[in-house]
């Protein structure tokens, strides 16, 4: 019997990776788990507040540590990068978090790591091409929280809405994470019956889940303007891709994944289902559009790679 060990190294410790950090000790996920930070001091406190917790959960080595302590871990999870401020979108920290990605990508190399890496920064879809531009690791070990955690969102409102529990939603949120992102409610399914079936009942118009659409895609601004940054969610999200990615489950799971000519896009990351195990992405789940679905896909394409081309022939990569 050989004795599994799972090295995880968490780059970022602000509120996102300190959440994801205590996500995974709750969870006992990976025996050693190395926070780096450039408050080191910070990442060291928070390495014996969650230590803390092994008494009740399971044991885990857990230290704060710098790049150097990359180079034989499985995965390197990236929650760093300038927080999205009231009045921001994702989109518009897209200069300032290039420069701290390169900054990260460089080192983290350098140690001679060869694992998989998962963004979560924003904007998570182009940072994520940055990241596997910047590694030169292939495409299906560097790929992004993409619509992880707005796919959670729209499921915990329709499961509201239909008064059902939200992880028997069958939906997902599909393109950018941000504001061009859209729901597959063509598409959509509770228990094998179509949504739209289950909102014909229920008197619910298009209308009706359209505004759920938005208020899923705008969360992110309500909670920023309440308390200053959201954080639980996308943590538990990223907790629940790394635990597809430590126990090699083969789940489908919504994640920014590269394209490779799906939904008719090349040399881009984009949010859509994937199947994800041990390997990273070991493929994407092309899930079919209508029309008008498939229409937003390639305008939430066009926004990110516009935004992304220029951004990146600025640092030349």
């Amino acid at each position: 019997m050989s004795l599994q060990h799972h090295k995880v190294v968490l780059v970022g410790d602000g509120a996102v990776g300190s959440s994801y950090a205590f996500a995974m000790a709750q969870q006992g996920l990976a025996e050693e788990f190395v926070i780096v930070d450039v408050f080191k001091e910070r990442t060291v406190g928070d390495a014996m507040d969650i230590e803390d917790a092994q008494a009740f959960t399971a044991p885990k080595n857990i230290y704060g540590g710098g790049y150097e302590d990359a180079g034989d871990a499985d995965l390197v999870v990236i929650t760093a990068g300038a927080p999205q401020k009231p009045g921001e979108t994702r989109l518009d920290l897209v200069d300032k978090n290039l420069g701290i990605m390169k900054s990260i990508i460089e080192p983290l190399m350098a140690s001679g790591f060869d694992g998989i890496i998962l963004v979560a920064a924003n904007p998570v879809d182009i940072l994520t091409l940055a990241a596997q531009k910047l590694s030169g690791l292939p495409t299906t070990r560097v790929f992004g929280s993409g619509t992880s955690l707005d796919t959670a969102r729209l499921r915990a409102d329709l499961g509201k809405k239909f008064n059902v529990d939200p992880r028997s939603v069958d939906a997902y949120i599909l393109g950018e994470h941000g504001d061009s992102e859209f729901a597959n409610f063509d598409e959509a399914t509770i228990g094998g019956r179509s949504i739209k079936a289950f909102a014909k009942d229920a008197n619910i118009s298009d209308e009706d889940l359209d505004a759920i659409l938005y208020a899923t895609a705008h969360k992110a601004y309500e909670i920023i303007d309440r308390k200053g940054a959201t954080f639980y969610g996308v943590a538990t999200a990223l907790m629940r891709i790394s635990k597809a990615i430590l126990k090699n489950e083969n789940a489908v799971l919504p994640v920014g994944a590269y394209m490779d000519g799906q939904y008719g896009l090349n040399d881009i990351y984009i949010g859509t289902p994937a199947i994800i195990n041990n390997q990273g992405v070991a493929s994407v789940i092309e899930t079919p559009l209508s029309d008008s679905e498939a229409t937003k896909m390639a305008a939430s394409a066009k926004a990110l790679k516009d935004i992304a081309d220029e951004a990146f022939a600025k640092i030349n990569l």
